[in-house]
């Protein structure tokens, strides 16, 4: 593709399944001073852009799904010539479980773009409501295929379990003054008992260490707490898996920045999601936080 136009500025692609909160993350893109435009064909991508241009240089969010299906295959081609041509394209893929994806349409009752049938009225098909259940898993399995290509090359969100307020805050550290780093390290805190996070590259299991909820009085405290802290750094076994997967980080981020990755997503689980694994996020955050645009989430604790 010949871009026969100097493009410059900030644009996010914004992506993902449907159902997972595309939605409520234009609304923070457009809190966030970004002109937002929503189900744009990628065959006019190239014509919007040089147009914002033309009217002046503003940060542009644009989101694409299965709705413009026919044009998805032009796509990724259309991202990688524009960034091979200095355009900065920041795609934001919005995922979710299937269990979760599933209850969104069941409690809303709208259909997924993909189902054959089309019915609005969810679980009235002649067959019932295993037909309809079985329909609509079959859509989100086929999303799931024609979306592959795009997830593979964007900077994913797992909203299984994020509330809106917690997706917004996410996105806004995403698309921020600093989100133009060679490669977004993301340091995120989860209980396993509320499952694994879907977008984490790299999964940590600290469960094996000493853990501060059998004290009475730093359970009701969080890892970001200072009894807290100051409990988890006098055990040994603690400093020594800290220096662990401190010293595997440094090893292989160079080869992933190589890579032209733009992020990596490093998810510590404990039980709770509390105390140990928000220790060693927070400890981790600030022991990276000269590789450039770090981030921490806290899974549990942020949804409070």
């Amino acid at each position: 593709m010949n871009l026969d136009t100097e493009l410059q500025g900030d644009v996010v692609l914004l992506t993902g399944m449907s159902g997972g909160g595309k939605s409520v993350a234009m609304h923070a893109l457009e809190d966030a001073g970004y002109f937002c435009v929503d189900n744009l064909p990628a065959e006019l991508l190239l014509d919007f852009l040089k147009l914002e241009q033309q009217r002046g240089e503003r940060r542009v969010a644009i989101a694409v799904d299965v709705r413009s299906s026919g044009s998805l295959p032009l796509l990724l081609p259309l991202i990688k010539d524009l960034r091979a041509a200095g355009v900065a394209v920041r795609s934001v893929f919005l995922d979710a479980s299937n269990e979760a994806l599933m209850r969104r349409f069941s409690e809303t009752r709208r259909p997924h773009p993909l189902r054959e049938d089309r019915d609005t009225s969810f679980g009235t098909l002649d067959g019932g409501a295993d037909d309809s259940h079985r329909l609509l898993l079959d859509a989100i399995k086929l999303e799931r295929e024609l979306l592959g290509g795009l997830k593979a090359e964007s900077t994913v969100i797992d909203t299984s379990q994020l509330r809106p307020a917690q997706l917004r805050a996410w996105l806004a550290d995403l698309v921020g003054p600093n989100a133009g780093a060679k490669l977004t390290l993301v340091f995120e805190s989860f209980a396993f008992k509320h499952g694994v996070p879907s977008d984490a590259d790299f999964v940590f299991d600290v469960r094996v260490l000493p853990n501060p909820y059998y004290d009475r009085e730093l359970r009701p405290l969080t890892g970001r707490d200072a009894p807290v802290a100051a409990y988890l750094a006098a055990q040994p076994e603690v400093g020594l898996m800290m220096g662990q997967i401190a010293g595997f980080l440094s090893r292989w981020l160079p080869n992933f920045a190589a890579d032209q990755r733009s992020y990596l997503t490093v998810a510590i689980g404990c039980t709770g999601g509390q105390h140990r694994s928000v220790y060693l996020v927070e400890m981790l955050a600030r022991q990276f936080s000269h590789h450039g645009h770090v981030l921490k989430r806290h899974r549990e604790l942020d949804a409070r």
